[in-house]
C-alpha cells in the first residue's frame, strides 16, 4: 500500500472532460492494488484568469509544491487570445514547468498495432509499429531567452527571440536522455542546428563529453531539418531523440501525428527527483468542449507516466497501458481515430472500458 498526493490542475476546454477519466482510472488503481490517492483540484490557464486575473495563481503553485505529482488537462482557447503574452494561458503553462524546476520533458510517440490503419504513413514504412521517446528540454532555449521589440533605421520595427543554453542547462537534460536510452534500445539521437548555430555548437560539444560516460549508449547526431524529413520517411531509425526546447516542440508534435492522432500521446515533465508534471499533449479544443466527444487515452497514459516515474509503480503503469491495448484492440475508438468497421464511442464510454479492464471485469454495459 503506498500513499501519494496528487494536484489535479484540469484547465481549459476538454481539460476537465479528459482528466475525469483518469481520475476515474486513478480510483481504480487505489481500489485494486489498496493505495491511497489524495488528489486536490486547482486552476491554471484560462480558467485561472477567469477567477483570479492571472493564468499561473500563487495558490496553484503552492498546491503543486505540496503534492507528489501533478495532472494537468490542457489550456489556452480563442476566449484568451488577444490577451498579452504574458497573460494568456500558456503563459501558465510555461511558469508552472519553470517554478516547479521541470526541465524535461519525455513524450512517446508510438503506433499501436491497432490503429495502424490511423497513421498517415504507409503500412510498409510502419510495419509492426513505432515506439519513439522525445525528450525535449523544456525551460531555457528561445522559450525563456530574451526578447523585445525595438525600431530600426530603415526596417521598421524588430522582434527577437534569444536562443541561450548553458552548460548545465544541457549537461542534465543530457544525461537524462542517455540514463532514458539505457532502459529502452541503447540508440540515443541528439537533434540541432550545429551548422549554423552557436547554442547547437556548444550543445554538441557537451553531448559528446557526456557521451564518453556512457561508451553502451550508440550515439549519432542529425540536424533538425533532416530529423524532421528522416521522422516521416523512416522514423523506426529513432529510439530515444534529445533537443532544445524549441525543436522538441516542433519535433514531437510531428511525432505525434504519424502515429494517427495527437489524442493518443501523454507527457511527462520530470526534473531532480520523482516530482512530475503529467499531461496530454494536445490542446484544449474547446470547440468539442463538454460534448462527450475528446480522446481520453492521452491523459490516461499520462497516469500511466505518473505511476512509472514519480510512484514507481511499474505494475500499475503497465496495467493502465496494457488495458488501453485491449480496448484499442476491441475495437472500441472515439470519433478522431474512429475507422471503417470500430465502433464509435465518448469520452465517458472510453473511460469506462479502460477502467473494466483494468478491474477485469467485464464490460458490456457501457
Amino acid at each position: 500500500m503506498g500513499k501519494y498526493k496528487i494536484a489535479v490542475l484540469p484547465g481549459d476546454g476538454i481539460g476537465p472532460d479528459v482528466t475525469e477519466q483518469a481520475v476515474k482510472v486513478i480510483h481504480t488503481l487505489a481500489e485494486k492494488y489498496n493505495h491511497e490517492f489524495e488528489m486536490l483540484e486547482g486552476v491554471i490557464g484560462g480558467c485561472a484568469i477567469d477567477k483570479h486575473g492571472d493564468p499561473l495563481p500563487t495558490q496553484t503553485v503552492d498546491l503543486c509544491k505540496s503534492c507528489d505529482s501533478v495532472l494537468l488537462g490542457a489550456v489556452g482557447g480563442p476566449k484568451w487570445d488577444n490577451l498579452p503574452g504574458d497573460k494568456r494561458p500558456e503563459a501558465g503553462l510555461l511558469g508552472i514547468r519553470s517554478k516547479l524546476g521541470l526541465y524535461a520533458n519525455l513524450r512517446p510517440a508510438i503506433i499501436y498495432s491497432a490503429l495502424k490503419d490511423a497513421s498517415p504513413l504507409k503500412s510498409e514504412i510502419i510495419e509492426d509499429g513505432i515506439d519513439i521517446m522525445v525528450v525535449r528540454e523544456l525551460t531555457g532555449g528561445m522559450y525563456f531567452g530574451e526578447r523585445g521589440r525595438v525600431q530600426t533605421e530603415n526596417m521598421g520595427e524588430a522582434a527577437f527571440d534569444t536562443e541561450k543554453y548553458s552548460v548545465l542547462e544541457v549537461e542534465r537534460i543530457v544525461r537524462l536522455a542517455f540514463e532514458t536510452a539505457s532502459k529502452r534500445g541503447k540508440k540515443l539521437m541528439s537533434v540541432d542546428k550545429a551548422n549554423v548555430l552557436e547554442s547547437s555548437r556548444l550543445w554538441r560539444e557537451i553531448v559528446i563529453q557526456i557521451s564518453k560516460d556512457y561508451p553502451e549508449i550508440e550515439l549519432s547526431h542529425m540536424y533538425v531539418d533532416n530529423a524532421a524529413m528522416q521522422l516521416v520517411r523512416d522514423p523506426k531509425q529513432f529510439d530515444v531523440i534529445v533537443t532544445t526546447n524549441i525543436f522538441g516542440d516542433i519535433l514531437s508534435d510531428e511525432a505525434s501525428m504519424i502515429t494517427g492522432s495527437i489524442g493518443m500521446l501523454p507527457s511527462a515533465s520530470l526534473g531532480d527527483g520523482t516530482f512530475g508534471l503529467y499531461e496530454p499533449i494536445h490542446g484544449s479544443a474547446p470547440d468539442i468542449a463538454g460534448q462527450n466527444k475528446a480522446n481520453p487515452i492521452a491523459t490516461i497514459l499520462s497516469v500511466a507516466m505518473m505511476m512509472r516515474y514519480s510512484f514507481g509503480l511499474t505494475k500499475e503503469a503497465e496495467e493502465i497501458e496494457n488495458a488501453v491495448v485491449n480496448v484499442l484492440e476491441q475495437g472500441y475508438r472515439t470519433g478522431d481515430i474512429a475507422s471503417s468497421g470500430t465502433k464509435v464511442i465518448g469520452t465517458c464510454e472510453m473511460g469506462n472500458l479502460i477502467q473494466s479492464e483494468i478491474m477485469d471485469k467485464k464490460h458490456r454495459n457501457i
